[in-house]
């Protein structure tokens, strides 16, 4: 499949910078052999969490080998009390020491995130076997989000049979967003797909092409465009519109003629969670695309979460992605 511009650009920014990513379900086979991949690659250093017994017996299962790479017990680890007293101080009297203690010995997202917070790592993806919410809630209460952004939003990078790399968005945290969410999402989608070599051309989606439906959602739309032009004068951004009108010249000189995105957009702002998961499947199933992520935005340090449908192509590519979003 013609469709590695993404991965290729990604892979290239973070050659030979030795990031540290976190994995931590080292025992689910899926994310055992990609990190492993990585270790052989030497393109990322992975750090695996869990009893290294029990993953030793899933990799002997897997018939890979583990060779030197990194294994973090957290129930048995030197930098327990490290992480316990930075986790106390980052929760400001919320969690006693105990609590701590208990939950980083219990929860690997718990560990791996302040692993990353303290810059031992320097990213995490987890999210094979555990539910987005179990990922996302230690990196909102510890990582934060960075301070010109109110909330976290998912992207999916979607690759096309022929070449094409289109952005969607939100698909996979925010179930609805009001005007000025919606605006913020498409704001920082747009910086999301230049870090991936995505033209930054931004379509605010709705069943509606400029008030051609009468109704509060398309007016919703509508007013989040406009915010987000204020958000960022510079943006390249209209709507509301089709997707037929966002995506195909020949539709889009029919019905938005004097749009400078209408038929040229690249990056895709869904109205709600709803549409946007299932339009990113529905390219994915009947539309040949690649889907990439979903790719966590706004936070201070680079988190993702896998589907649980994953297999180890998507966890070795959203390791590079995840590489290629840290700040040096």
């Amino acid at each position: 499949m013609a469709n590695d511009g993404v991965m290729e650009l990604a892979t290239e920014n973070i050659r030979g910078k030795n990031r540290k990513i976190v994995f931590p379900e080292g025992n689910d086979s899926r994310v055992l052999r990609a990190a492993i991949r990585h270790q052989n690659d030497g393109l990322i250093v992975p750090i695996l969490l869990g009893d290294k017994e029990e993953i030793q017996k899933v990799a002997e299962e897997e018939g890979v080998k583990l060779g030197d790479i990194q294994i973090i017990n957290p129930r048995e680890s030197e930098l327990l009390d490290e992480l316990v007293d930075k986790y106390v101080e980052l929760r400001k009297g919320k969690n006693t020491r105990e609590d701590g203690e208990y939950i980083l010995k219990k929860d690997n997202n718990y560990f791996g995130t302040m692993l990353v917070q303290t810059g031992k790592a320097d990213g995490m993806v987890s999210g094979a076997s555990n539910p987005t919410g179990d990922t996302v809630r230690p990196a909102l209460q510890l990582i934060k989000t960075r301070k010109s952004v109110n909330r976290v939003s998912g992207v999916m990078i979607m690759l096309g049979p022929n070449g094409e790399k289109l952005l969607f968005a939100d698909t996979a945290i925010n179930i609805t967003l009001q005007s000025n969410e919606l605006a913020e999402v498409a704001v920082e989608a747009a910086k999301t797909a230049e870090e991936f070599g995505i033209e930054p051309i931004v379509a605010m989606l709705s069943f509606s092409t400029k008030g051609s439906a009468k109704h509060e959602l398309a007016r919703k739309v509508e007013e989040a465009t406009k915010l987000a032009k204020e958000m960022d004068p510079n943006l390249k951004v209209d709507g509301e519109m089709q997707f037929d009108a966002a995506i195909s010249p020949q539709v889009a000189r029919k019905k938005i003629p004097n749009s400078d995105v209408a038929g040229k957009a690249k990056v895709f702002i869904f109205p709600d969670l709803q549409a946007a998961n299932i339009g990113y499947k529905i390219g994915q199933r009947l539309g040949g695309y690649e889907a990439l992520g979903p790719i966590l935005q706004g936070l201070n340090k680079p988190v993702n979460d896998l589907s649980r449908g994953c297999n180890e192509e998507d966890v070795y590519k959203l390791t590079i992605l995840t590489a290629n979003q840290v700040r040096d």
